[in-house]
Order: C-alpha cells, then structure tokens, then sequence
C-alpha cells in the first residue's frame, strides 16, 4: 500500500508554509490531500488569508512580521517559490503574471520586497536586469550589491559588468 502523504505534507510546509492544501496540491501534482491535512490539523497552526483561504503551517515556522525587510534575490528557472502555491498573488503581482513565461521557458527572476519585479539572464560577461517598473536609486544598488554577491558564488574570480537593461528571450 502507499504511505500516507503526511511526511510530505510536513516537509512541504516546512519550506513553503503558511499553505493552502490546493497550494500543496499544485506543488505536487496531486489531489485529495485534504485528508492528510485533516490528520495533521492537531499538531498544526491554522490562518486566513484576505480571500478567507485556510493556511496551515507548522508550529514553529518562522513567519516574519509583514514590515520585516526582504532583500533583492535573484531566483533561477522554475524555482520553486514561484511554482509553490496555487496563488501566487503572495509573490507576483498581477500586473506581472505570465511576463516570466516563454512558452514552456521558464525565465531567470528578480525579486524586490519579496516580489517579482523583473527577469534576469547571463549574457556574457554581462550580468543583464529587466526590471518590469521603476525602482528607485536605493533600490537598484541593492540590486547591484545582490547580483555581484549572486556572481561571486556562481563564477568566483570571473568579473561580470552589471547592466539593467532588455533581457533577451
């Protein structure tokens, strides 16, 4: 027989909570996962988001205070913030939605505040930012700051111009 599902379901939470089991469900490429959530509801913390959409979470998961700062990150293809949830809204605003898909390409992201604010790509020696709105001056050095941070894990000793500009797809 299969297992249960509540070890993932846990494992799930631990990296994407607060969630949503249709959040799970996407993630998974499952269905009927309500059960296991419903098994683990005891040892679980419960939300609502503005929509009244049930969250569970783990108990001792961090969950920053909405003020807490979120630094620029640069995210890969398919990383899985962006494919973890059902809604998305938590991350990609919906003036954004579908600009960092190419067919079945996914594109190379940029967050700013915790949010999808542009598409990113290696082109030669050239790190190249498209943001999709206007960042400020403080904003765009952050951004500077995190991509030469990003370059020096990813090609250390190699030196990389950064340029915000038009990705190239």
């Amino acid at each position: 027989p299969t297992p249960a599902p509540d070890a993932t379901v846990l494992r799930y939470l631990a990296a994407f909570g607060p969630a949503s089991v249709k959040d799970m469900q996407t993630w998974a490429g499952l269905t009927r996962l309500r059960e296991a959530f419903e098994r683990l509801r005891p040892g679980l913390v419960t939300f609502r988001d503005e929509h009244g959409v049930e969250l569970f979470d783990l108990p001792d998961a961090p969950r920053p205070d909405a003020d807490t700062p979120a630094p620029p990150r640069f995210l890969p293809e398919f990383d899985n913030l962006l494919l973890s949830h059902a809604d998305r809204t938590r991350v990609v605003p919906p003036e954004y939605y579908g600009r960092t898909w190419q067919g079945n390409q996914a594109h190379c992201t940029l967050l700013v505040d915790g949010f999808l604010a542009g598409v990113w790509k290696l082109e030669g020696d050239a790190l190249v930012v498209e943001p999709f709105g206007r960042l400020t001056g403080a904003q765009r050095e952050e951004v500077r700051t995190e991509g030469e941070r990003m370059l020096t894990v990813m090609h250390p000793g190699t030196s990389y111009d950064i340029r915000f500009g038009t990705v190239v797809r």
